[in-house]
């Protein structure tokens, strides 16, 4: 196959894995049916948090719901909204949080707490609620969330320990929106995008009890080497700010289900791989580590298949890392293209695809951000033709000026659905 080939295959398997994960395809079958006498009360939040909303809000009123018992609000990362009839739609900040999630998360904890024992509280949770609902604990301002924020994810920190400190921080984060819909009938639907799928990590576990401590919060900011303010080091000394438990009664009235997961989407792209005439061998759909370590792995098993002469594609997903140590662009599948790219060196019929998910990878916070690159055999020469050092962008993480000049960046726009990263490694002997 000729790159353009290569290029339209390599994005067939990425496809194929956002497809499966998308609500339209996974939620519908798992929606409970409409209160006798209540309402539906939907709150969504994360990156399909607008698309699940949607799915929900189309499927109750064709069922014949009377559109003046449903409600509830949809709250996405900026350019990830979709139009909704009876559901208020908010954008606000994703990685970095902004006040459109402060105002959000408080209408939510006012709508939850006004919800009756006849109601349905459906809260439909996705990666990146984290950052798109956030209620500050007491004596904690945004500019305090958004400067520990930018520490944590600069820092190598994983999503566990990241949620971990976000939940002791929070009046809502940490099974605290549960507590505030106690009444209700509540039923939380996850579209997961966290490694080993815990409840308590996607999104922050707003609906699900917490077993972590502040005491592990302390001790995370204390080994990644984040600096408090007064005010965020004050709140994780308070024993109010502690997470409810699982004795709590606020969730002896609630269910949580996951209705799409990164294996589901390694499954999609297996099956791809198998209708293109390629052995898929799936690495794991929960990898960790930091992206350019796994890069060095991942071209180790690539070439090892290469040798064998057998056609076939490294599939994994999870969600790698990076430590910021430069001033560069990017994020973990771009920098995990480009370590791949030099680890691979130009090996011949090897090439890849690295991307999120959710159509954004690192980057600004713009809609518009590139999901990952493109990895071939001619990388390496193409950019030494343009001048470029890729060893040298590497180590200033930049990565998204490498493959932007080559023209190899991945950039589908927003996916509405969130189930971390596909990588797929091709060796097309």
């Amino acid at each position: 196959m000729n790159w353009n080939e290569t290029k339209t295959l390599l994005n067939k398997l990425y496809e194929a894995a956002v497809t499966a994960a998308h609500p339209a395809h996974c939620l519908v079958p798992h929606l409970p049916p409409m209160p006798a006498r209540g309402n539906v009360i939907i709150i969504a939040a994360g990156k399909a948090g607008g698309s699940m909303a949607e799915v929900a809000e189309r499927h109750y009123l064709e069922a014949g719901l009377a559109p003046e018992r449903l409600s509830g609000i949809a709250v996405s990362r900026h350019g990830y909204g979709r139009p909704l009839k009876k559901i208020e739609m908010v954008e606000a900040g994703h990685p970095m949080p902004d006040e459109a999630g402060i105002k959000s998360a408080e209408k939510v904890l006012r709508i939850a707490s006004a919800a009756t024992e006849n109601d349905l509280v459906l809260v439909l949770m996705s990666g990146g609620a984290s950052a798109n609902l956030i209620a500050p604990a007491e004596g904690i301002t945004l500019d305090d969330k958004r400067a520990l924020t930018k520490q944590l994810l600069a820092s190598g920190a994983n999503i566990g320990e990241i949620n971990t400190v976000r939940k002791h921080l929070s009046r809502i984060k940490g099974g605290r929106l549960a507590v505030a819909a106690n009444r209700a009938k509540l039923v939380t639907f996850a579209i997961s995008d966290v490694p080993g799928d815990d409840p308590s990590v996607i999104g922050s576990g707003p609906t699900v009890p917490d077993t972590s401590t502040l005491a592990d919060a302390r001790a995370i900011l204390q080994r990644r080497q984040i600096s408090l303010s007064a005010a965020i080091a004050a709140a994780l000394d308070n024993p109010n700010n502690e997470s409810p438990k699982p004795d709590h009664p606020a969730f002896r009235n609630s269910k949580f289900h996951i209705v799409a997961r990164p294996a589901d989407s390694l499954t999609a792209a297996a099956k791809a791989a198998r209708d293109a005439v390629l052995a898929p061998v799936v690495l794991g759909a929960d990898l960790e580590g930091e992206a350019r370590d796994v890069a060095v792995q991942h071209a180790k098993q690539a070439k090892s298949l290469a040798a064998t002469g057998r056609r076939s594609v490294l599939l994994s997903g999870g969600e790698l890392t990076v430590t910021m140590t430069g001033n560069g662009r990017g994020g973990p599948n771009q920098e995990y293209a480009l370590a791949l790219a030099l680890a691979l060196s130009g090996t011949p019929k090897i090439s890849a695809v690295a991307g999120d998910t959710d159509g954004t990878d690192g980057g600004g916070g713009d809609a518009s951000d590139p999901a990952g690159a493109f990895v071939s055999e001619t990388t390496l020469s193409r950019a030494k033709a343009l001048g470029l050092n890729a060893a040298k962008l590497l180590a200033n993480n930049d990565s998204t000026t490498f493959f932007e000049k080559l023209g190899d960046l991945l950039k589908p726009g927003p996916t509405y659905t969130n189930v971390n990263d596909l990588r797929a490694v091709l060796i097309d002997t």
